[in-house]
């Protein structure tokens, strides 16, 4: 029976009766393999194309490796219990729908406007990125356009606004064209890493590999604040380079480059047979980007030595292109602006889609104005798809983004946590509930993932947990003025009490 107040819960059996319903039913399209394409597609984005080399650079050397290895393993730990809840409970919203259910609808709300904090201001970051990108390739092709231009005071970046308009539309027309649009561009983006490794290798020198791991160097200047970690707030140990910490450190900062994977538990309402293509989609793509991320850095570790891709004082960062002109391959560099452009627009795409879904689950139970969580003739929210498209499009267009990476990837680890606790919770409370997929060594696995996540998040900088506080406590203020009073679970509750 559903609680009282904060923690009443919404039941599995309501939430997969509540996809029925003819106003706000959304198409069943998507297979495994689709599920696999847009994991790949979000996943592989910015950070293969330009984290790799400045982390070995900076952090961690030819260990590098190791620490994607390590991030790698964080992400598959949460990955088990995100492919559970979603076999279980295949309804849009991922994190949110599963917190509704265990934890009830505060944590629901909390987490669902968490997931707004990783998608939204994730998909304006990465527009704007993609924009810095398409000016390069245009310079390289001899075009001299920029992708800015001023408004007055104001600077509007064109090209991000443009494809976010673009996108927004396929989104609209339906999941399964986004998905095929998808796989066309996840193809080239591919292509251009399988490139960067085949080609790559034939530069390889092995003495580079040595040290794998180098001694340990203290950081000068390190930082301090609000800027230092909130790990050396707690503890009083200062940065260093290189060793062990700087190894550990450098996974904490590669798990950027996993983010997205989340996004394909969003689809599973859309999807014929989630309790199979779920679990598949959402390891198949972990473990296909693994692999290339692993490939990539012990390549561009092997072609030059690790302190050559360290950021030069004018801020400059290294890139796989840095490694290419090291060897006089200068040609790569355009081959890899193409691919970071076309990892980038995926990116952008699939955070959208999943920021729909949520919105568009939170919508359904009336967290939301309802009237949101109508379906189009396409069989897609078009409403929220539009709304986010145009917050999405100001946002990149007229805000000068700096570094969000870090309030991104707190969002992230942040949902991560509540859903491997809840799985602990759901086989404790519905032991009877048939499972397409489930977590092995419960409750081993579900507890390393919340282990292995909040060091993570303890390695994330204090002014970014104050943010993060910050963007929370707004969220419990918009729920208690509109969602607590308006939530279809209050109205039945208020209901079966009067009967």
């Amino acid at each position: 029976m559903p609680g009282n107040g904060l923690w009443r819960t919404k039941s599995i059996e309501q939430s997969i009766a509540d996809t029925d319903e003819p106003d706000t039913k959304l198409r069943k399209d998507l297979t495994a393999w689709d599920l696999t394409v847009f994991g790949v597609a979000v996943v592989i984005g910015a950070g293969i194309f330009t984290l790799t080399a400045s982390t070995a650079g900076n952090l961690a050397g030819p260990s590098v490796s190791l620490a994607f290895v390590l991030a790698a393993i964080a992400c598959a730990l949460a990955a088990l219990c995100y492919a559970e809840f979603a076999s279980t409970v295949p309804v849009a919203g991922s994190a949110y729908t599963f917190s509704y259910a265990t934890f009830g609808e505060f944590a629901a709300w909390i987490i669902g406007w968490d997931l707004v904090l990783e998608f939204a201001l994730g998909s304006a970051a990465v527009a704007k990125g993609w924009s810095i990108y398409l000016q390069t390739v245009l310079g390289q092709l001899g075009v001299d356009a920029k992708t800015t231009v001023a408004l007055g005071p104001l600077q509007f970046d064109w090209g991000a606004v443009v494809l976010i308009g673009v996108l927004s539309a396929l989104l609209v027309v339906g999941t399964k064209l986004s998905s095929r649009v998808s796989l066309v561009i996840t193809t080239v983006k591919v292509a251009v890493v399988l490139l960067v490794i085949i080609l790559g290798f034939q530069y390889i020198k092995a003495e580079n590999y040595t040290p794998f791991i180098p001694p340990a160097e203290t950081v000068s200047g390190a930082h301090s604040g609000v800027d230092q970690s909130l790990l050396s707030a707690i503890t009083g140990f200062g940065g260093s380079s290189y060793g062990v910490l700087g190894l550990l450190a450098a996974a904490s900062l590669v798990f950027f480059a996993f983010i997205g994977f989340d996004v394909v538990a969003t689809t599973a309402e859309e999807t014929k047979n989630p309790q199979k293509a779920v679990p598949r989609g959402i390891l198949g793509s972990l473990a296909i980007v693994t692999v290339l991320y692993v490939a990539v850095s012990l390549v561009i570790t092997g072609m030059v030595p690790y302190d050559k891709l360290k950021t030069q004082a004018d801020g400059s960062r290294a890139t796989l292109a840095s490694a290419f002109a090291e060897n006089g391959v200068t040609w790569a560099a355009t081959v890899i602006s193409v691919g970071a452009l076309a990892g980038l627009t995926t990116v952008v795409m699939v955070l959208m889609l999943g920021q729909s879904r949520v919105l568009f689950a939170m919508s359904r139970d009336g967290l939301l104005p309802r009237n949101l969580a109508r379906t189009g003739k396409h069989g897609t929210p078009t409403r929220i798809t539009i709304i986010i498209g145009v917050v999405v499009a100001i946002a990149a267009g007229f805000t000068s983004i700096g570094t969000l990476e870090e309030m991104v990837n707190v969002g992230t680890l942040f949902a991560f946590i509540l859903v491997s606790a809840g799985v602990l919770v759901l086989r404790k409370t519905r032991p009877d509930l048939p499972r397409g997929f489930r977590v092995p060594w419960v409750p081993v696995v579900p507890i390393l993932a919340i282990l292995a996540c909040l060091w993570l998040m303890l390695n994330l900088t204090v002014f970014t947990w104050i943010r993060f506080l910050a963007w929370m406590a707004l969220g419990v203020g918009a729920y208690f003025i509109y969602s607590r009073r308006n939530s279809l679970l209050a109205g039945k509750n208020e209901k079966s009490s009067t009967n």
